[in-house]
């Protein structure tokens, strides 16, 4: 990272970035995706320089999540610009803003911490509109002096918003959700359970063993590798195929969505009879599939533009606890079908 010398009466250095990724970059992108290191993922809030701005260069305000950064960075290839960053905890602009670390106070501060003042000669930053939610225009004005003008939604069309007279049209301004972005989340999503998929197996794969006359080492193996493809199935089902079927699958609720999806897969699996050989196991893995599959689907529901917060937090109160006692009503019939042949 080249450091940028300002001119003039500011005795300061900026760090001055490119607008093209490297190769580690691009490794860390893909890491990340897959939630590894996503929580430490940031950079350094302040002030950096895009080519060779000027006093006259747009300020174009993001969050310090490492991939934000990025894609903001790229998408001004070719421009002369400041890029201001704030503080928002490693967290992407939209959910940095309902949490409220993107927010008029933080860019308030950033803009002082900074002395914008002394860079720019204009008074205007161009905010996420992402990150409206968490800023006030007109406090931030009161406060700094500075005019806050909303941008596009996405990166990419920042260069089409700067043509326009930094003018956003009715495409740059709507907000969706198609199934190759719900794609490029199912990894992160599928990441984040990765260390229960090591020890919840291993739990069932023990627990498999256990039988009427003691327990089994051929049992374990046998009923073992089966109950850990159903739950794979399950896990499956939550965080990758109801993404997928996101608006075609019936409900609005995410936990139902989740249910409905998990409950045609444990039918597929009852056909081929994966789910045991008595009406208790297979009674027993309806419910934790079923329940699974809706817990982890709900999850999701942070992630997309088809919720809202007071709409989450309100399924999240009724739907947890009847998850968890499907869950739990599941796990133990199915110990006890290892006893009783019903």
């Amino acid at each position: 990272m080249k450091e940028f010398f300002l001119t003039g009466n500011l005795i300061d250095t900026v760090p001055q970035v490119s607008t093209v990724w490297s190769k580690r970059d691009l490794w860390e992108t893909i890491k990340v995706r897959w939630s590894v290191g996503r929580m430490n993922y940031k950079v350094k809030p302040g002030i950096y320089a895009i080519g060779q701005p000027s006093e006259d260069a747009p300020v174009f305000v993001t969050g310090n999540f490492k991939l934000s950064f990025d894609h903001v960075r790229r998408a001004l290839a070719g421009m002369s610009a400041w890029l201001l960053i704030l503080d928002t905890k490693g967290i992407n602009v939209w959910c940095a803003a309902g949490k409220g670390t993107f927010s008029t106070k933080e860019l308030v501060r950033q803009i002082e911490l900074t002395n914008l003042v002394q860079i720019v000669k204009h008074r205007k930053v161009i905010v996420p509109q992402l990150g409206a939610v968490g800023v006030s225009a007109h406090e931030v004005k009161n406060s700094t002096g500075f005019s806050v003008i909303y941008g596009p939604i996405r990166a990419e069309d920042i260069s089409g918003f700067m043509k326009a007279g930094m003018k956003a049209t009715t495409a740059m301004r709507a907000v969706t959700f198609s199934t190759w972005d719900r794609l490029k989340l199912i990894p992160v999503e599928l990441g984040y359970g990765k260390k229960y998929l090591i020890l919840i197996p291993a739990i069932f794969i023990i627990l498999s063993g256990l039988n009427r006359g003691g327990y089994s080492v051929d049992l374990a193996y046998k009923d073992g590798l089966r109950s850990v493809f159903n739950l794979f199935v399950a896990y499956l089902t939550g965080c990758a195929i109801t993404p997928v079927l996101l608006p075609w699958v019936p409900f609005r609720r995410f936990s139902l969505k989740g249910f409905l999806v998990g409950m045609i897969a444990t039918i597929i699996l009852a056909w081929f009879r994966l789910l045991g050989s008595t009406l208790l196991e297979i009674i027993s893995w309806f419910l934790m599939i079923g329940s699974v599959s809706s817990f982890l689907a709900m999850n999701f529901t942070g992630t997309t533009t088809f919720t809202s917060l007071s709409g989450v937090q309100k399924e999240m109160k009724t739907a947890l606890p009847l998850q968890i006692g499907m869950a739990s009503t599941g796990v133990i019939t199915w110990i006890v079908s290892k006893f009783i042949l019903l």
